[in-house]
């Protein structure tokens, strides 16, 4: 079991530090949001500094790029990480793509299918010489001359995981795409009667079994050493989990467990502007069921017991940031003895 950081905010320096820690640590993976800053900017300068560590994108907006952009810069990231770089693709909601992207939107699964394909037509011509030509509902890419190919990538490319919350953008992933990220805002029912499911259903519909197929599972850590930093990760966690509620594209996971009428409550609430009052409307049944909230010696036993057998790849993540200070213990349950008990994915989702 593969065991990564997530880091979400703190600044492009900070990112490239904790990238250097990580790695020092032992983790996988480190993982850049594209939140406050480029992602692309903030693993080019991880990847001066580190030698051994992954570096992905959790998440690029495809949506805000075009296909060949988005393929021009993971293939950049791709050689200047040696091979090491995975290309996270993420949609982001309407109105971020539409309001602050200025870029269209419809049908999202369906774009994405697309998309993806695009991006992998865009490499093949770079790889092979031969003519570019991907003509499809939303995107077409029928020019590439020799003076704009790069030609082949030295490590050739990298791998492309795609996040997801509803079952369509899921089977999305098992169908076209090397990895899946399960967004943090979940639950163990959904991922077992949801998203397990529609990785199954995008697999036939791809003529794939699973194998070599990384599933990524993500659940929001609050932890601390001390009681103040226990009582303000919860805090912190308690209204990510409002923010993330507040979201009409995320109320499934809600509605699943009868909170239907919270959902409703935090977007009324989020519209408003109401922060304060949207992390009060989440109640202690509601935070642990969707996140972990334990010491920091019970933070790795608690997700074995969510993904143990499904999860290829756990990323610790917490929104105030990286707290591999408090992960440790974490790291070494899931990376020791827990990685020794866990059956495979493929078992898993089979």
């Amino acid at each position: 079991m593969k065991v990564d950081a997530t880091v979400v905010t703190g600044g492009l320096a900070a990112f490239a530090d904790d990238a250097v820690t990580a790695e020092k640590a032992g983790y996988d993976a480190v993982w850049a949001s594209e939140t406050q800053h480029d992602p692309a900017v903030m693993i080019t300068l991880a990847a001066t500094r580190t030698e051994r560590i992954t570096l992905g994108t959790a998440i690029t907006v495809a949506f805000a790029r075009t296909p060949m952009t988005t393929a021009m810069t993971a293939n950049d990231l791709h050689e200047v990480t040696g091979g090491r770089y995975i290309l996270g693709l993420g949609t982001q909601i309407k109105p971020h793509v539409t309001k602050r992207f200025s870029m269209p939107w419809s049908e999202p699964a369906r774009r994405m299918h697309e998309y993806i394909r695009a991006v992998r037509a865009i490499w093949d011509a770079w790889a092979t010489g031969e003519r570019l030509d991907f003509r499809g509902e939303f995107y077409t890419h029928t020019l590439m001359t020799p003076f704009f190919s790069p030609g082949p990538n030295p490590y050739g490319n990298p791998p492309i995981h795609l996040a997801g919350v509803g079952p369509r953008m899921t089977a999305v992933a098992g169908e076209v795409a090397d990895g899946f990220m399960a967004h943090a805002f979940s639950t163990e029912r959904y991922l077992h009667e949801v998203t397990l499911p529609a990785l199954r259903e995008g697999f036939e519909r791809g003529g794939k079994d699973g194998e070599g197929f990384e599933f990524s599972a993500t659940a929001l850590i609050a932890t601390g050493h001390t009681e103040e930093e226990f009582e303000a990760s919860v805090t912190d966690v308690r209204r990510q989990v409002a923010f993330y509620g507040s979201t009409p594209a995320y109320h499934p996971v809600l509605e699943l467990h009868g909170w239907g009428d919270l959902a409703r409550e935090l977007n009324t609430l989020s519209k408003r502007g109401d922060w304060d009052a949207m992390g009060e409307a989440v109640d202690d049944e509601v935070l642990h069921t969707i996140a972990i909230v334990a010491e920091p010696d019970q933070v790795g036993p608690a997700l074995e017991r969510r993904f143990g057998g499904v999860a290829q790849r756990i990323p610790l993540y917490a929104p105030s940031g990286s707290q591999t200070d408090r992960w440790g213990p974490a790291l070494q349950h899931l990376q020791g003895d827990a990685a020794q008990r866990s059956s495979t994915y493929r078992r898993g989702v089979k």
